[in-house]
C-alpha cells in the first residue's frame, strides 16, 4: 500500500517559510561563512595582494618544513575516552603564572599593519578580550607604546630579536617594562635570514614598491591598497626606516656571532620572564633551561629559516622527558585548528603559540576576522576535548594522541 498523501496545510507551511536574517554587512557576511581557520585562508588570499599573502603563507626554499609540520598533525590519531562527564569543558590554563582562558597565546609577527591596516591593536584588543596572551613583535608596525594603550588590561609580552646594536636591543626591553609588558621573548633561530623564495619571486619589500606587477595587483585588490595609502604610512615602529628587502634587513640587524654566554646579557636587561623561542633539540631546550630560561618555545620559525628542520609536535614527547617540570613549553609551526592545540597539550606543551592562523583572520576582515579565529579555534579546542572525554586541559594525556 503506498504512501497516503494529503494537501498541506498553511500553518505547516510556515516554519519552513522563515527568511534568514539579512546580514548586511560583507564583512561579517564573509567571515560567518568562514568555518575553519582554512576557510579564512581562501577569505584572506582573495582579498590581499599576491606578495602580502605569500609572506603569510609562505616558507623557506621548499617550504618542506611547514608542510612536513602540518602533515604531522593531519596524520595523527586521537584515543577518545568515552562515558566520561564533559558537560562542563574548561579550555582556560595557566600561562607563565597566570591564567589564560585559553590554552594558546598570539605569537609575535612582523608587519602586521602591512596585511591589513589594523594591525597590531586590533590583534592586541581580541587577546585582552579573549584573556589570552599577545607577544608584539619587534618587527612590528605599530609602537610598543601604542599596543600598551590598545589593550591596557591585555597580557602583553614583547618578542625581541639579538641585534648587532646591542643598545638599541637594550633601550626596547625598556620601553617594553615601562609600558607594562610582562614576559620577554627572545627568539633565537634567525642569526641569518631564510631563504623565502615566495618573497624573491614577488619582490617583496616594505614599504610595498610600485612596479608593473603592483600596479596590476592593486587592481584586483583596490580595498587593500585604499587603506594602504589612506592610513598612517607603513613602516616599523621599534626601528629606524627600511627600504628594501626583508631579508637584507634582517642581515643587516640581527647578530650571527650571539651564544648562549650572551643569555647573560638579556638577564641583565630583563628581570621578567624570559621565553626563549626557536628550540629545536632536545639539547638545545635543556642548555637553554640551564642557563635561565623559564619557557621555550618549541619552534622551527613556522618553516621560515632552515627548511627541512626538526616538526616541534615531533620532538616535543622527548623534550618533555627531558625537561619535567623545570620549564614551561610551548609550542608553534603547523597549528591550524583547535584539534591541533589540543594534540600538542596531550603530547606535552603547556599552551601553543597560533601565527598564521590570525593573521588570515585579520586579512580576511581585520579586527572582526581575528575574533573569528579565535571563536573557531577555541570552539574546536572545546568540541575536541569533549569529544575525547576531558573536561580540562590538565587531565589531556600522551594516552589521547599517536603520532
Amino acid at each position: 500500500m503506498g504512501t497516503r498523501r494529503r494537501r498541506p496545510r498553511v500553518h505547516e507551511l510556515a516554519p519552513l517559510l522563515r527568511p534568514k536574517p539579512i546580514v548586511w554587512s560583507s564583512r561579517r557576511r564573509r567571515l560567518d561563512s568562514a568555518l575553519t581557520i582554512a576557510d579564512l585562508r581562501t577569505v584572506a588570499r582573495r582579498r590581499t595582494p599576491r606578495s602580502v599573502f605569500d609572506y603569510t603563507d609562505g616558507a623557506a626554499e621548499g617550504e618542506i618544513s611547514l608542510r612536513r609540520a602540518r602533515e604531522t598533525f593531519d596524520g595523527l590519531t586521537f584515543h577518545p575516552s568515552v562515558l566520561r562527564d564533559v558537560g562542563v569543558v574548561d579550555t582556560s590554563t595557566t600561562i607563565l603564572g597566570a591564567r589564560s582562558e585559553l590554552p594558546f597565546s598570539f605569537a609575535p609577527t612582523g608587519f602586521t599593519r602591512m596585511m591589513q591596516h589594523e594591525g597590531e591593536p586590533a590583534v592586541a584588543r581580541v587577546a585582552e578580550r579573549a584573556g589570552i596572551p599577545y607577544a608584539l613583535s619587534t618587527m612590528g608596525t605599530t609602537s610598543i607604546e601604542e599596543v600598551a594603550a590598545a589593550a591596557p588590561g591585555g597580557r602583553r609580552w614583547f618578542q625581541l630579536y639579538v641585534w648587532k646594536d646591542r643598545s638599541a636591543g637594550e633601550a626596547l626591553m625598556r620601553r617594553a617594562a615601562a609600558a607594562g609588558y610582562d614576559a620577554l621573548v627572545l627568539t633565537v633561530d634567525v642569526p641569518v635570514a631564510g631563504a623565502r623564495l615566495r618573497d624573491v619571486r614577488n619582490g617583496f619589500s616594505l614599504p610595498p614598491a610600485l612596479t608593473a606587477k603592483t600596479v596590476l595587483d592593486a587592481a584586483m585588490h583596490p580595498n587593500w591598497w585604499v587603506d594602504l595609502l589612506t592610513t598612517e604610512p607603513l613602516e616599523f615602529a621599534s626601528l629606524t626606516s627600511w627600504d628594501g628587502p626583508v631579508a637584507e634587513l634582517l642581515n643587516s640587524l640581527f647578530d650571527p656571532t650571539m651564544t648562549l654566554d650572551d643569555l647573560a646579557w638579556v638577564r641583565s636587561a630583563w628581570d621578567g620572564p624570559l621565553i626563549i623561542k626557536g628550540v629545536q633539540t632536545v639539547a638545545d631546550a635543556q642548555r637553554v633551561v640551564d642557563a635561565g630560561a623559564d619557557a621555550i618555545v618549541l619552534s622551527n620559525h613556522g618553516g621560515r629559516q632552515l627548511d627541512r628542520a626538526p616538526v616541534p609536535l615531533r620532538i616535543l614527547p622527548e623534550v618533555r622527558a627531558a625537561l619535567g617540570d623545570e620549564a614551561e613549553i610551548l609550542l608553534d609551526t603547523g597549528v591550524m585548528s583547535g584539534a591541533d592545540i589540543v594534540a600538542a597539550l596531550a603530547l606535552g606543551a603547556d599552551s601553543v603559540m597560533v601565527g598564521r592562523a590570525y593573521l588570515y583572520g585579520l586579512m580576511a576582515g581585520g579586527e572582526e576576522g581575528v575574533q573569528r579565529a579565535v571563536d573557531i579555534l577555541g570552539s574546536e579546542v572545546r568540541r575536541t576535548m569533549a569529544l575525547l572525554g576531558v573536561g580540562s586541559v590538565a587531565e589531556l594525556t600522551p594516552q589521547h594522541v599517536t603520532l
